[in-house]
């Protein structure tokens, strides 16, 4: 897909195109989903959109960041180690020093609000930059779904504003949803999902009879750790690190089939023990994601891996059922090796 410009794509839903891109490909860059408010007001699109890509920013943090990772605080020396480290990679990097040492210590402290005054452009490009370190990636995308009704006055507003965040800060934008009807100006793209997962969504087309409540921006996870959003991920990883039997755990790795077959991402996987465990948000509960959901399990269970589903209500409410099912099911498959 184009990165230079904003673009509409079209023949699949947003949410075959959502699962599309999960996990990314690996000549993606780092595509980051975003659910805009409408608003008639070209800067406070532009405001809002750098305030959630800032929040990504944050919570990515130290991965973006080499060496920041040591840091275990803002307490002590910590602060001052942190915004060197950015200093030192901004001096071999396009990365403006101020900007990324600003990000660096807000980081650090938990992601608290910018206590430095920058210009939007500064922080467009600041922010897709780091976005896109964080996943290795050369470039991020912002894939955005226009939400449905928008007046006249909020379709050039957004138009503009994305249009703004292409020029600026270099990223890509993709537009998914209801088509923009009173700006002309907007290319459109063809999505071929054949092959995928989410092929099913492109030939059925249908929707949720119950919509389910999302965030205003979501992102892939990072290899070897918990989803930084996922407080159910966050919580079961606390409990397993703690417990011998968890060694040989990985999170959040792909898992390719073959040569031929779309890889999938494991949410937590013991490899040796052929043993998969997904964490499902409420988003698992729409339609597109369910039988997504059950294809893949099918294929993994044919590849000779067991899957084991729990919520995230599960894991925050009734943490020691679920760490027990877990436990037993590795110590039986280890007894059968």
């Amino acid at each position: 897909m184009p990165l230079d410009r904003v673009v509409r794509l079209t023949e699949a839903s947003p949410e075959a195109i959502e699962l599309s891109l999960e996990p990314l490909p690996d000549d993606a860059p780092a595509v980051i989903s975003y659910r805009p408010i409408a608003t008639t007001s070209p800067t406070s699109m532009i405001t809002n959109v750098l305030d959630a890509l800032d929040t990504v920013a944050t919570a990515l943090f130290p991965a973006w960041l080499p060496g920041a990772e040591l840091l275990d605080g803002p307490a002590g020396a910590s602060t001052a180690a942190v915004r060197s480290l950015a200093r030192k990679a901004a001096a071999t990097t396009p990365d403006f020093g101020p900007f990324l040492a600003d990000l660096a210590q807000r980081s650090l402290a938990g992601g608290k609000p910018p206590t430095a005054t920058f210009t939007v452009e500064v922080r467009a490009v600041g922010l897709a930059r780091v976005i896109a370190t964080a996943f290795g990636r050369a470039r991020t995308a912002v894939l955005v779904q226009v939400p449905d009704g928008l007046t006249p006055a909020a379709e050039r507003s957004l138009a503009t504003a994305f249009e703004w965040l292409v020029y600026h800060g270099r990223a890509g934008v993709w537009l998914t949803g209801d088509p923009l009807q009173t700006v002309d100006r907007i290319c459109a793209a063809a999505v071929d999902l054949t092959g995928t997962v989410a092929e099913f969504t492109r030939q059925q087309m249908f929707t949720d009879p119950a919509p389910i409540e999302r965030t205003p921006i979501s992102y892939p996870p990072l290899a070897g750790r918990p989803h930084p959003a996922s407080q159910a991920e966050h919580i079961l990883e606390t409990a397993l690190a703690a417990r011998p039997w968890a060694m040989g755990r990985t999170w959040n790795q792909t898992y390719r089939f073959g040569p031929l077959v779309n890889p999938v991402r494991l949410d937590l996987a013991w490899s040796a023990e052929r043993c998969v465990v997904e964490v499902d948000g409420p988003e698992h509960c729409g339609l597109a994601r369910y039988e997504a959901d059950r294809r893949r399990d099918v294929d993994l269970q044919l590849d000779g891996f067991a899957v084991l589903r729990f919520t995230n209500t599960q894991i925050l409410h009734d943490l020691d059922a679920v760490l027990l099912r877990i436990e037993r099911f590795i110590r039986t498959r280890r007894q059968g090796q």
